[in-house]
């Protein structure tokens, strides 16, 4: 489930209120403190910062406008964080009036009188430039008090980059705490949701080879899909791929005995021999079910496995395509799941925002014929969950489909965030990171 999917779903009955001085003390202190044990568990890659920084973004904008009714809670904030933005005059306003109300984004005569307007320079409010929402004039923007959350987003990211650059540096003296370096290397990969491991598929009492095609056309995530079209192609997948594809088939209720069926049927057709097969590869495959080695059952990749690993190199076809594949090749995946323009284009607004998973789930959406609806579309978190609700919307007269488990399927970044969306602070008990 997505940052923007989760908090969506909350709403004033869920949250916190409380009002006396000592709660709201505590409130602050657990807050800031999930805050910079994420920040030293995020910063150690670009990649990592970037994906945390989109994530306390969405967390900032949602309190912020959980705020917007109260003006003298937004006043205190910007005072505090020492926000210069003074609003122009009321003589300067009316005699702008006509540029402003033409070229300010969803502006009339109404909201114009209601709305207060800021003077800034346009550099302060480039996404707002860039989308052309609000009217320049000799380099300054003038921005609506309906947008200033924008403004104040804008410094929030600017800073919390610089924050997590410097923890970066200092990760090395982290390093020597031995009790905290366990959890910081692996908790951008933990999950807490089902890991489609240690049962039967639910959408099928057993998958043989050959039935691995069709279910790859009907039911597929477009990752799993890749992998099995770029093998059917080659007829080989090197190390990341075969592990990927192979613990994703495992889960979704392939046997040992018909993996082994499948991958040596795809690889024989590469011209090389049973032997050769048995030799080199049957063993990783039986390792993968827990029959050799250190016989531990390996359980299939969530998508934050999957987006935040081994990213692929030259001739790998593993990851995430909507994190590791361009933007081309991408629109032709798409299309070919029969997704149309205007959908696909949709779906690129979500990858070039870094939200790969609600895209994931915007392509399940529109494969499927449900709604794409911003407030309805399911955000990815696991290729096999993707299978499983697939088949259960195509196969629901099913007995062994009528029931999907209702486990929120988060990983721990979500699960360390619960505490600080549900509790309700003010703006004043927010810090701005300017440190």
């Amino acid at each position: 489930m997505g940052m923007k999917h989760f908090l969506r779903t909350m709403n004033s009955d869920n949250l916190s209120t409380s009002t006396n001085g000592e709660a709201v003390f505590e409130d602050c202190r657990k807050d800031h403190i999930s805050h910079f044990i994420l920040r030293l568990a995020y910063c150690k890659s670009d990649d990592l910062r970037h994906w945390y920084i989109q994530q306390e973004v969405d967390l900032f904008r949602f309190r912020f406008l959980r705020e917007s009714d109260n003006s003298t809670s937004i006043k205190a904030f910007l005072a505090q964080n020492g926000f210069n933005f003074k609003a122009i005059s009321q003589e300067e306003k009316q005699k702008l009036r006509k540029e402003l109300v033409s070229s300010t984004y969803e502006m009339n005569n109404g909201s114009f009188d209601s709305n207060y307007f800021y003077k800034v320079h346009f550099t302060a409010a480039l996404d707002l430039v860039r989308s052309r929402k609000v009217y320049l004039k000799c380099g300054y923007a003038y921005v609506p008090s309906s947008e200033l959350l924008s403004l104040v987003a804008n410094v929030f990211r600017l800073e919390l980059s610089k924050a997590l650059a410097r923890t970066a540096r200092m990760f090395p003296v982290i390093e020597e705490q031995q009790r905290l370096l366990w959890m910081l290397n692996h908790i951008n990969e933990w999950y807490l949701g089902d890991d489609y491991g240690n049962k039967k598929s639910k959408t099928r009492d057993g998958i043989t080879a050959d039935m691995i095609n069709p279910l790859c056309q009907e039911s597929f995530p477009p990752c799993m899909q890749h992998l099995h079209y770029a093998l059917k192609a080659d007829h080989h997948l090197k190390h990341f791929g075969r592990l990927q594809f192979g613990l994703f088939l495992k889960g979704i209720g392939v046997s040992l005995e018909e993996a082994l069926k499948f991958w040596r049927s795809e690889f024989i057709k590469g011209n090389m021999d049973v032997d050769k097969f048995d030799k080199q590869y049957a063993y990783a495959i039986r390792h993968n079910y827990g029959k050799e080695g250190k016989r531990t059952n390996y359980t299939p990749y969530s998508c934050m496995k999957i987006i935040m690993g081994n990213p692929p190199g030259a001739g790998d076809q593993h990851g995430c395509p909507f994190r590791h594949t361009r933007t081309d090749v991408l629109v032709q995946q798409l299309k070919a799941m029969k997704i149309s323009s205007t959908q696909v284009d949709e779906v690129l607004v979500k990858v070039k925002s870094n939200h790969y998973q609600h895209a994931c789930g915007m392509c399940f959406a529109a494969v499927h014929k449900q709604s794409s609806a911003e407030d309805t579309v399911l955000a990815i978190d696991h290729p096999n969950q993707y299978f499983e609700l697939s088949q259960k919307i195509l196969h629901p007269q099913k007995p062994s489909t009528s029931t999907i488990p209702r486990t929120m399927r988060v990983n721990i970044f979500l699960f360390v965030y619960f505490y600080r969306v549900a509790t309700h602070l003010n703006m004043s008990g927010i810090f701005f990171l300017k440190s």
